[in-house]
C-alpha cells in the first residue's frame, strides 16, 4: 500500500460517541468496510478503508444527534450504501436531493450520530477497474 499523505491540517483521528461499542463497530464495518481492531489496552478502534483516518468509539459523550460539524464518508454508490445503512440499523435523515449537482445524504447511525455520505464521481468506475486488475493479477 502506498504511504499515506501526511501534512499539517490533515484530519487523522475521530472519537465517535456510541451507546454500545460493538454495535457501532459492527455497523461501520458492515456498511463501509472499516477495519475494526482491538488495541493493546482492550479498546476498540477503527481505520477507514484507505488507512487515512483512524478513530475509536467512546461511551462518555452524547451522540451528535443534530447536524453541526458534519463528517461525510465517501462512497462509490450512494443508493447501494443507503440500502446497506438501513439494513444495518441506520436511518436516512436527509435523502439524496435529485435536483442537487452533488450526490449526498445524511444518516443516523445506531448510536444516534448524524453523519453524511458523499458519492464521489468516477469512484465506482475506479473501484471496478481496480477489482478487475486485482482479479486478473491473482
Amino acid at each position: 500500500m502506498a504511504e499515506p499523505h501526511y501534512r499539517t491540517g490533515k484530519i487523522c483521528y475521530i472519537e465517535m460517541p456510541a451507546s454500545d461499542i460493538q454495535t457501532s463497530a459492527d455497523f461501520y464495518q458492515r456498511v463501509f468496510g472499516w477495519d475494526v481492531r482491538e488495541r493493546g489496552d482492550g479498546s476498540v478502534a477503527f481505520d477507514d478503508t484507505v488507512g487515512g483516518v483512524s478513530g475509536t468509539w467512546v461511551l462518555d459523550r452524547p451522540p451528535s444527534r443534530e447536524p453541526g460539524l458534519m463528517v461525510h464518508i465517501m462512497v462509490a454508490d450512494a443508493a447501494a450504501i443507503i440500502q446497506a445503512l438501513e439494513a444495518a440499523g441506520g436511518e436516512i435523515v436527509q435523502p439524496i436531493d435529485p435536483n442537487s449537482s452533488e450526490v449526498f445524504a445524511h444518516f443516523r447511525d445506531p448510536a444516534g450520530n448524524v453523519l453524511g455520505i458523499y458519492q464521489q464521481r468516477g469512484l465506482a468506475e475506479t473501484e471496478a477497474r481496480l477489482a478487475s486488475e486485482s482479479t486478473s493479477a491473482g
